[in-house]
């Protein structure tokens, strides 16, 4: 949802009348989520949902408790990942808001050594907001929305994903660029691109289900808390409203209207944080890749898989080292298998003279550069050795967790593309599936709007050709684009993008094989290597 997004949570939240039910990795009480026309809402999250709770609203929260984050006899720790949980439920206590801290836990069955790594490397990693809305007819409804951002500092962007043109205005008390520490006067901040929907209809009161399955397992009280009350009274019986639909009785789109969705809810959690663990998310990327007949297209936070293919590396293990660098290093591994197998494939063709594997599989990534403003205050500015003053750059980071494949069936959640989301018992991740019936590839009623405006967002204008993302002609024009994007981000020419889609920054020849990109083996300003390096020391921090 571009720039609206934020807008509909305040909206949904604050026209609710019954409950407000969040989920979060992070949820943070000082975030503003409207900021519109270089003005910023005088309401914080945590003053809005305090002042709706005022009203007689349920208001429930269940974060992630982090385990390295403690306050403690007045001794406060923000915690590796700073994901201000115990700072979010210091602000609500004393208030009729009822945050719960949630931690990942293991099953008895395993070691203990086994239940602490669970404890402290995995993690509730679902972003959901659900509440009740009209439904007309003095009636309510349920609604949710779901995906990849969580109410949190540093996640508010437009798709202009400016650098330092907003930190007078949308960014002022918001600034986030973990690359920068220190006095970060002048340093640009870190851009944001993530995806996020909204859900009205049955589906809705499937994501609040999971929301009261989660409550009641990590409200159950244990040992001395058994004495108290326990926190699972805090939930509504919403089938004891009359004025709230059922799921059975949710509106729904006539089967003849060419703007219905049908929608499916997926959930990985296992039976430590609610009953049963049904591995979804995993399974429905996989079928919705099998089932692909044109194309696919993936934008995800992660891109690391099908290890049993990698050509070295086998039976080492999990990588370890720099967390970036494992990362880098396991995509790196996994773009090589994926390029040999086409060129194999196009070998038994014999079509590989014809056609590059580039012509069936690429890679890109996200970067803004801005020229600077003439009007900005002097104090605002990096000094003049610094690379941000020279250089003014720095890469958009994708938290994306979406897949649209042949334009017509959509994912969109908290899921990455790496084995601690998809196994089912690590991170506990959300997601939908969902595809409209009347714009099948068969029966296109209209454009694809979805990924033509992801393509507009990052291409900065969009082509006849983009309608046909199948066809080799828009294959190789996207990648020329990409590659054009790439040499304007690392010029030494500071200019304005129009376009932020980058080409990945490794060179493919025709035989698949992956190298870093002639003169770009590092990163641009910040370093590190594109592809990555390997330390054989078993850790699942990253993958």
């Amino acid at each position: 949802m571009h720039g609206k997004c934020w807008r509909d949570i305040f909206d949904a939240i604050r026209r609710a009348r019954r409950l407000i039910y969040i989920t979060g990795w992070s949820v943070w009480h000082k975030v503003r989520l409207v900021r519109d026309d270089n003005s910023i809402s005088e309401y914080t999250l945590g003053e809005l949902l305090k002042s709706k709770s005022q009203e007689g609203v349920r208001v429930l929260l269940l974060i992630w408790d982090d385990p390295t984050s403690r306050s403690i006899l007045g001794y406060k720790t923000d915690g590796v990942m700073q994901t201000h949980d115990e700072e979010t439920r210091r602000f609500f206590k004393n208030s009729s808001v009822q945050v719960l801290l949630c931690p990942r836990v293991a099953g008895k069955r395993h070691s203990w050594v086994k239940q602490r790594e669970v404890e402290v490397i995995y993690t509730h990693h679902q972003k959901t907001v659900i509440v009740d809305a009209d439904a007309g007819n003095n009636r309510r409804k349920i609604i949710a929305f779901l995906g990849g951002l969580d109410m949190c500092d540093g996640r508010y962007d437009t798709p202009r994903h400016s650098l330092f043109g907003t930190l007078q205005t949308f960014h002022s008390d918001d600034y986030h660029n973990p690359t920068y520490t220190g006095n970060v006067t002048g340093c640009p901040r870190e851009p944001w691109h993530d995806l996020h929907c909204k859900i009205d209809g049955p589906a809705a009161y499937d994501v609040l289900t999971n929301f009261e399955e989660r409550w009641m397992k990590a409200a159950k009280p244990h040992g001395f808390k058994k004495l108290k009350i326990s926190y699972d009274d805090a939930l509504l019986r919403i089938e004891r409203m009359p004025e709230i639909l059922g799921m059975a009785d949710a509106p729904c789109v006539r089967d003849d209207d060419p703007e219905g969705w049908h929608v499916q809810v997926f959930r990985s959690i296992d039976s430590n944080s609610v009953k049963g663990f049904p591995k979804y998310p995993r399974d429905a990327t996989k079928r919705a890749i099998r089932a692909a007949q044109h194309f696919i297209y993936i934008e995800n936070q992660y891109f690391i898989g099908s290890s049993y293919n990698w050509n070295q590396y086998r039976d080492i293990g999990n990588p370890t080292g720099a967390p970036t660098q494992r990362i880098l290093f396991w995509q790196h591994k996994t773009m090589q298998m994926m390029y040999e197998l086409i060129y194999k494939a196009l070998v038994e063709v014999g079509l590989e003279d014809a056609y590059s594997p580039q012509d069936y599989l690429n890679f890109y990534c996200l970067g803004n550069r801005e020229a600077p403003d003439a009007s900005a205050p002097s104090e605002n500015q990096p000094a003049a050795n610094t690379p941000q003053r020279k250089n003014r750059r720095f890469m958009i980071y994708v938290h994306s967790k979406g897949m649209i494949v042949d334009d017509e069936y959509v994912i969109i959640g908290s899921a990455n593309i790496n084995q601690r989301s998809m196994e089912g018992t690590r991170d506990t991740e959300i997601a939908m599936g969902a595809y409209q019936p009347h714009h099948t590839w068969a029966r296109k009623l209209s454009g694809p709007k979805d990924r033509m405006s992801l393509w507009a967002e990052h291409l900065g204008f969009l082509e006849e050709c983009f309608t046909r993302p199948e066809s080799l002609e828009c294959a190789r024009r996207v990648r020329s684009l990409g590659e054009a994007n790439w040499e304007q981000f690392a010029s030494n020419e500071v200019t304005e993008m129009r376009g932020h889609l980058l080409k990945y920054p490794v060179e493919v020849d025709r035989k698949g094989k992956v190298k870093p990109l002639p003169g770009y083996e590092t990163f641009p300003d910040v370093g590190g290597n594109i592809i990555g390096s390997f330390l054989a020391i078993h850790e699942n921090l990253t993958i």
